[in-house]
């Protein structure tokens, strides 16, 4: 009966009628194509003779002379029908640059979303035209640009067939645009420098998508039609842009110096411990071949970088903390080896379970506390159907470690268009005297296919050594899953070993075994307000070694997206956890012992579109041989594009092991865009638990393309009995870089 009324409402939605048009509408019907067996559509670009002022007008004649991308196709919040906004879309491309000229019809421009003048902004809380491009025509990797309709632009780079998407890359590129009576309007150049590409004097053809989003409708549409589980980055679903000829990249080489000096203070008395400091250092990125990107860097430094965002820890494994030094973030996707989330597919594990190379293990200690790198280099790209990446760094010896080797080298075949097998070696070695003999090596190999197109298979194997190993060092994973219009379904089944050690990479949990299951749908009910329910249940075993059970979890919930973007989600959970041994969590030592808890949650999301917007998650019910109850939100205000302010608390109390306990972690954060080029932001962060305060100010400069005058002020406090003068550690940095272009 159940699952017949979700095939039920799933094809009443289907049948129903598309939302109404209004002006700028570029629907000519009401009816719905399939997205899925929809013909790719091709675009010729327009080789022009005439000089392109990128000024958001579209006033050359070469324009009026291109072919055009129309008759875009949504996704949200009605897969299938027109678009409600009319988008009209052309190419130019000369010796140096390819242009694309956007013309975004609107019929209520006053109306139009724009959260952020920042780069990298959050694209999906605002209006956006997106580009990607696939200039290798292979199907899986693309290069991708986003503009909203105040002209900050967001870039990024995608591998494997939108499995993976790096928000980190920059590229040159220059873009303007106009919001006028009509709409908007955009124009951008993107200098063949900034693309990998392979030179032709003969045609050759890229991978091309569009999308248009309207956010206070919630609608997504796209020029290449596609189904509701993808994202403009489904390369294999792209269109075909043809008609490029006789391109060339030039030189490729870029420098990149920069000149920092800072004042420190790390003692708890400002007036004993004070360092002044002047350092600089040079990155280079040389284009070797069409396909192989070479990465060089000396005396590195990542003073800019914004402070890591404090969490509470309520289980008894690591936590896991996300890269943010551009070095290592661009092209850190072909690094990519471990627990996958594959983007709209339900399953139970993440990178933030496992990652065999995770470089935060680089240059910054166990405390995150930030070591000093002399130099490093990395060769990326491809090498006909492999990708391939080398990376080597060297550190330097401090009081917090010995200097230390870091070599890294990855291989990965494409096969069958969106599918892969690959390789990754890593090794860390100890290179200060008297250390030479400290090692740590780590290899592994892994498949990701993609197949009958809904279907995605994932798994590796991996093993480590160090001195003195002698027990199991091996983990092992695999996981099938199943997405389609309506059904979301996966399981996998996973081995860790006692002795399993990634020392330049991350693991969660060690010594287990886990097995997990999931069953969930998205039918579109026949309901006005809604776009989509998503019932589903998870389930999870997890045993040690012996095949002893250690962790049970079985979890239904049911979740409610509204066709405004906001989403309600219930959730109830019933848990078993065993421990071994006295274990301590929040600072509290729980007896060994069986304990079989259970909580529920309620949660919701506003949408991003309005002015005022956030979020708010209340959950209560035993924990361990205790309670728990939880309450936490976030309020985002954002009264014009310049100001964005965020605030969010999460207050967590119960009892354990007869003891009471409060976890509470609070911050706020500011951020002020005077324009596209000049930022301010501020966050603030006090996490009860540990007794910290932690305050991040930065000032971003952006001079030239992608060169940067940055002034930081970093400090972190004890906040012991409430003492505000407990210094742990300041920082003031003034960090200039500059591009150089050759």
């Amino acid at each position: 009966m159940f699952l017949a009324a979700l095939s039920l409402c799933a094809d009443q939605a289907v049948s129903q009628d598309s939302p109404p048009t209004g002006i700028g509408s570029s629907a000519v019907s009401v009816e719905r194509i399939d997205p899925e067996t929809a013909p790719r559509p091709t675009l010729a670009a327009f080789a022009t003779s005439v000089s392109i002022t990128v000024d958001g007008r579209l006033d050359e004649s070469a324009w009026r002379q291109a072919d055009t991308a129309t008759g875009f196709t949504q996704t949200l919040p009605r897969d299938g029908y027109p678009a409600s906004q009319a988008t009209v879309v052309r190419i130019l491309y000369d010796e140096r640059n390819l242009y694309v000229g956007a013309t975004l019809y609107d019929s209520q421009p006053e109306r139009l979303t724009v959260p952020s003048l920042e780069q990298d902004f959050e694209t999906h809380n605002s209006d956006l035209f997106g580009v990607v491009l696939d200039t290798y025509l292979d199907r899986q990797n693309a290069f991708m640009f986003g503009v909203n309709p105040e002209g900050a632009i967001f870039d990024a780079q995608n591998f494997n067939d939108s499995r993976y998407t790096n928000r980190a890359w920059e590229g040159v590129v220059q873009v303007e645009t106009e919001v006028n009576d009509d709409g908007w309007t955009v124009e951008m150049a993107i200098p063949f420098t900034t693309l990998r590409f392979t030179p032709r004097d003969r045609e050759q053809n890229w991978g091309l998508n569009f999308l248009r989003r309207v956010r206070r409708r919630n609608e997504d549409s796209y020029w290449a039609p596609l189904a509701r589980q993808y994202r403009l980055h489904k390369m294999s679903r792209a269109g075909m842009l043809t008609g490029l000829r006789n391109l060339r990249q030039g030189r490729n080489l870029t420098v990149k110096p920069y000149v920092t000096t800072s004042r420190q203070w790390e003692d708890r008395l400002i007036s004993e411990s004070q360092e002044n400091d002047m350092d600089g250092g040079v990155d280079i990125k040389y284009g070797v071949t069409p396909r192989m990107t070479l990465d060089l860097t000396a005396l590195t430094d990542f003073s800019q970088v914004e402070v890591d965002q404090e969490q509470v820890n309520l289980t008894r494994f690591s936590l896991f903390f996300p890269e943010k030094r551009d070095f290592f973030m661009e092209n850190d996707g072909v690094f990519s080896l471990g627990d996958v989330t594959v983007r709209n597919y339900r399953t139970g594990s993440s990178p933030r379970d496992f990652r065999l190379f995770h470089s935060r293990r680089i240059g910054l200690s166990d405390d995150r506390q930030p070591l000093p790198i002399a130099a490093g280099a990395r060769l990326t790209g491809r090498a006909g159907d492999f990708d391939v990446g080398f990376l080597e760094m060297q550190t330097q010896r401090s009081e917090l470690g010995p200097a230390e080797n870091f070599a890294v080298a990855r291989l990965r075949r494409n096969l069958l268009g969106s599918s892969d097998v690959g390789v990754m070696l890593i090794n860390r070695q100890s290179t200060s005297g008297g250390f030479t003999d400290t090692y740590n090596r780590s290899f592994g190999v892994d498949a990701n296919l993609q197949l009958l197109r809904n279907m995605v298979v994932n798994s590796y194997f991996a093993r480590t050594d160090e001195p003195g190993t002698t027990g199991n060092s091996d983990a092992a994973w695999l996981q099938v899953a199943w997405r389609d219009r309506v059904w979301n379904t996966s399981g996998f089944v996973k081995h860790v070993g006692d002795d399993f050690n990634p020392g330049v990479g991350f693991i969660r949990r060690r010594g287990m075994r886990q097995a997990f299951a999931t069953f969930g749908a998205h039918p579109q009910p026949n309901l006005a307000s809604l776009q989509e329910i998503n019932p589903y249940v998870d389930v999870s075993f997890t045993s040690d070694s012996d095949w002893s059970l250690e962790s049970r979890s079985v979890t239904g919930g049911l979740g409610a997206t509204f066709l405004d973007g906001g989403v309600l989600s219930f959730e109830y959970a019933n848990s078993f956890e065993r421990l071994t041994e006295p274990t301590f969590i929040t600072g509290i030592e729980v007896p060994a012992g069986e304990f079989n808890f259970a909580e529920a949650a309620l949660s919701y999301r506003a949408s991003g579109a309005r002015w005022i917007s956030g979020n708010v998650r209340f959950s209560k019910g035993t924990f361990f041989d205790g309670d728990k109850t939880s309450i936490g939100g976030s309020a985002r205000l954002r009264p014009n594009y310049h100001l964005l302010v965020d605030l969010s608390a999460q207050h967590n109390e119960g009892t354990l092991a007869g003891s009471p306990f409060t976890a509470d972690l609070f911050s706020g954060r500011l951020r002020y865009a005077h324009s596209t080029r000049f930022f301010v932001s501020a966050f603030v962060q006090y996490n009860k638990s540990a007794e910290l305060l932690v305050t991040n100010v930065r000032v971003n400069l952006i001079h030239a393309p992608l060169s940067d005058v940055f002034l930081v002020y970093t400090e972190r406090r004890d906040m012991a009995d409430g003492v505000l003068d407990r210094l742990r550690g300041r920082v003031v940095t003034l960090k200039v870089t500059r591009l150089f272009g050759f």
